[in-house]
């Protein structure tokens, strides 16, 4: 069964390309415009990890692409067997190819095609104290989102809601700097007015960071469940978004700067608020 709910045939064989001009190389190739993966549903993750961690977390791709000559032994063969055994359709292709498919820097052997996932927002009533969500009101760096996941990962939160216009949680950049989180942390896209209702519902704190805070963040007592709403790299929250925040907080510096990257910024906000419910043994609330 894939991710959206169909049936596949399971495919017996790898299928070898050798022409930059196959159609589905090209359609491949596609993915990296915005347009096509919003079209599609469809994104790519590249490098053996990823795909292993996508394996870990119940996603099986559409498609999986290995260079001629890298799926003999180790992991990549692992993969290979695994997507054959799921009736992933697998191409065995050129490096000159694979070239064209990977990433520039640091190109990898092998990449795979996924669906997307979205889910649905956090339902209020099921909520539980120690619970905490993250909310990025329309970041733009696909960097920082992939690190803001990748945080969100580590400190064993709910999920990320993206408010409003925001950069693509499923961009190559993006992908890439989630280090995998991409297939762990739930993600959730609303509108600016249907995110205010969710904040009117909110049982908890909803905490935000702002320059004109007169609160350390570290000095706070923050009632959960929680929700951390981040505004995006220049202009931080908006207006609207800050009123409905029942703690505003800020980071103290002394240096000359006034602000961090917003990606630190959330890093440290986040575990202040989780710091009570993490431990060393690797447990989740």
């Amino acid at each position: 069964m894939t991710p959206g709910g169909s049936t596949r045939a399971p495919r017996s064989e790898v299928k070898p390309i050798t022409s930059l001009q196959n159609d589905r190389i090209k359609a491949i190739r596609a993915l990296d415009m915005r347009k096509t993966r919003k079209e599609t549903g469809l994104f790519v993750a590249e490098g053996a990890s990823l795909i292993v961690t996508a394996r870990e977390q119940g996603h099986v791709p559409e498609t999986l692409v290995y260079r001629a000559g890298s799926a003999g032994e180790g992991i990549a063969r692992g993969l290979v067997t695994w997507a054959l055994e799921n009736g992933v359709e697998v191409l065995e292709v050129t490096e000159a190819i694979l070239e064209k498919l990977a990433a520039k820097d640091n190109p990898q052997s092998v990449l795979a095609v996924f669906k997307q996932r979205w889910a649905e927002p956090p339902v209020v009533a099921k909520l539980k104290p120690p619970s905490t969500w993250v909310a990025l009101e329309e970041i733009r760096d696909p960097g920082n989102l992939g690190t803001i996941l990748r945080t969100v990962d580590a400190a064993g939160a709910g999920g990320i809601v993206l408010v409003g216009t925001c950069c693509d949680p499923f961009a190559r950049e993006t992908i890439r700097a989630t280090m995998g989180s991409i297939f762990a942390v739930p993600l959730v896209r609303m509108d600016r007015e249907s995110f205010l209702q969710l904040c009117r519902e909110w049982p908890g704190d909803i905490v935000g960071t702002h320059l004109s805070a007169t609160s350390d963040f570290r000095k706070v007592s923050y009632r959960g469940p929680t929700l951390l709403v981040m505004g995006s790299e220049g202009p931080g929250l908006s207006q609207a978004l800050a009123a409905t925040c029942t703690q505003l907080v800020k980071i103290p510096m002394a240096g000359r700067l006034d602000s961090l990257n917003l990606a630190v910024a959330t890093a440290l906000t986040l575990f202040e608020i989780r710091g009570p419910h993490l431990s060393l043994d690797r447990q989740r609330p």
